[in-house]
Parts: C-alpha cells; structure tokens; sequence
C-alpha cells in the first residue's frame, strides 16, 4: 500500500452493520456451500485429530497448517465477491502465503498471550484490534507488521462495536456447535466469510487499483 492509500483508509470513521456482516457472509456461504462445507471439516478434523492422536505436536501443527487453512477461506470470499470462478483447489491457495500468514498469526498471538498476561483487558483489546492483520497480508501486499499495525489503529477507532461484533460471532459458533456438532461447519466459514466482509467494506476504496494515468501526447 502506498502513503496515499493508506490515508484514504483512514479518511472515514470506521462504521458497519453487524446485521450486515452476517447477511453477506451468509451469501457468500451460499455462493459455494458445499466445497466451503467440506473444507471447515477438513480443518476441524485436522484439528480434532492431532489433538487426540498427535497430542505433541498439535500446537505445532496448529501454527504450521492452521493459519494458511484459515486465511483460504478469506481468499474464497475475496473470489466469490469478485464473481470469479472457484475450485475446490483454490481453498488451498492460502498456503501461497505460508510464511507471512505464519509469522502473522504467531506474532498475534503471542502479543495477545503477553496481554493477557498482563491483567487481561490488554490482551483482549488486541485480540480484536489485530483481526484484521491476515487480511490486509493477504490483500494490501504488506509485511506482517504493517498489517497488524494498520489492522489495530483501523479497528481502535470503533473498537467497541468490533468488540461487539465479535461476541456476536462467538455466540454464533456457539450455537452451531449445539447443533450435534455439525452446525460449526456452516458457522465457521460464514463468520470468516463476514469478517471479510466487513473488511472489504471498510478498505474497498483505499485498497483499489489506482486508475492509470495516460501523459498527453505532444
């Protein structure tokens, strides 16, 4: 991103619908339900079974295949919302960005432990400031610390209702855990699905190609 972009991210106060976020993440849901279905499973399963077979190494695994699985469902809504075709291969496209998303969430992650650590409302503010850290990895062209950087002072301007926004989406996955387990699979992408979705609406203008610029002829 350029200096130029990046003020016109911040040119407006961060505002968005709730309601909203849910409403396009279930369209997007729906523009490719069942390859999206089938690739939450196969990250729970992933999950599920280094926890219970492969018990040392499930936190490596966990910060090794986690974040570039994740960061494919990001990438898929980026393609649905684009009208572009999707393959079931393209959920995989995330670990195009392995190493980035990797440092991205590890680094996250361990100033969210540190803040927690440090009587815990720390750590829950940056647990939701840096949101949309992966996001702007995956589509600002930014290092990983640009965009934890840019993810936690967009966030902090409205951190309240991003605070909001995501109990919304805790309690969401809640119930679809009650739902004999197999509702997770619906609510996960679809929660993903409106992340993005608030992002893209958030920094549509700031991250669009800027229009080329053609010098008169003399």
């Amino acid at each position: 991103m350029t200096q130029e972009q990046i003020q016109k991210l911040f040119r407006y106060f961060p505002e968005f619908s709730i309601q909203e976020a849910l409403k396009n993440g279930w369209e997007l849901f729906k523009a490719q339900p069942l390859n999206t279905s089938i690739f939450s499973l196969l990250i729970l399963s992933l999950q599920g079974l280094s926890t219970f077979y492969l018990e040392d190494f499930s936190l490596l695994i966990s910060i090794l295949i986690s974040p570039p699985l994740t960061s494919g469902l990001f990438l898929i809504a980026n393609r649905i919302s684009r009208g572009v075709s999707v393959e079931f291969s393209d959920y995989f496209e995330g670990f195009s960005y392995w190493g980035v998303v990797i440092v991205t969430s590890l680094v996250s992650g361990i100033l969210t432990f540190f803040g927690i650590l440090a009587l815990i409302i720390p750590g829950i503010y940056l647990a939701v400031a840096f949101a949309f850290g992966i996001p702007f990895v995956l589509f600002s062209g930014m290092d990983f610390w640009n965009s934890l950087e840019l993810s936690r002072r967009l966030i902090t301007r409205n951190w309240w209702k991003f605070f909001g926004f995501f109990i919304v989406l805790l309690l969401f996955n809640i119930l679809g855990l009650l739902f004999f387990l197999i509702g997770i699979v619906v609510t996960i992408p679809v929660s993903y699905f409106a992340i993005y979705s608030v992002f893209e609406e958030l920094t549509s203008e700031a991250l669009a190609e800027p229009e080329p610029t053609h010098e008169s002829e003399s």
